[in-house]
């Protein structure tokens, strides 16, 4: 029988992405074990990043200041932006290490199940950017997902009437697969074999 301190934790622990309650279990009871060196380090490591981590104003990034530091980077590309549906998505393009400009976190994708409509999504910042800044190419770096696809198309038409040139990734990643959990490989792939939208 688990204390209930100790089973509230369990649970809090198994609603973490990839997690189910075995692991949780596991995780626990290895933290119990090692509270000084581990647990209590941990704890307080969280705390501190909760506090200190916020998002960016201009793409939707995280970190520690207003401007996250690819935004700051001045040796980045200015006139290509690669939008991305959360920052797990730009984390993962960043590893691949081919892309050199700036990017857009839209916050998820448009979805009529869930009712998450444009204004839920920061499309309306990514047309303001794309229109006042000088902005070359957008290249939609959306998921192969149905809500992906029809977010792409949604921003494609927005986009329309502009002198921009608008790109996706190759379709050669896997319908209904979303960019974090791709290898570095297949994001570069997908990165460099993008290809031209009809407007």
């Amino acid at each position: 029988m688990i204390n209930s301190e100790i089973d509230h934790l369990v649970r809090l622990i198994s609603k973490l992405p990839g997690l189910g309650l075995r692991s949780a279990r596991r995780i626990v009871l290895h933290l119990l074990n090692n509270k000084e060196k581990e647990m209590l380090v941990l704890s307080d490591e969280i705390k501190d990043v909760a506090e200190r981590v916020k998002f960016c104003v201009i793409c939707g990034n995280m970190d520690t200041s207003e401007e996250c530091h690819i935004c700051k980077d001045e040796k980045r590309d200015v006139s290509t932006i690669c939008v991305v549906e959360n920052v797990g998505d730009l984390w993962a393009i960043e590893r691949s290490g081919v892309f050199y400009g700036k990017y857009h976190v839209l916050g998820g994708v448009l979805s009529a199940l869930d009712n998450i409509g444009p204004d839920d999504l920061k499309i309306g910042q990514l047309i303001q950017r794309a229109k006042s800044e000088k902005i070359k190419e957008v290249i939609l770096a959306n998921s192969a997902t149905v809500d992906g696809q029809t977010t792409a198309h949604y921003i494609a038409d927005q986009l329309s009437s502009s002198d921009i040139i608008l790109s996706r990734l190759a379709q050669g990643l896997p319908m209904g697969g979303e960019l974090d959990f791709l290898d570095d490989g297949t994001i570069t792939q997908a990165l460099r074999a993008r290809s031209k939208l009809q407007n």
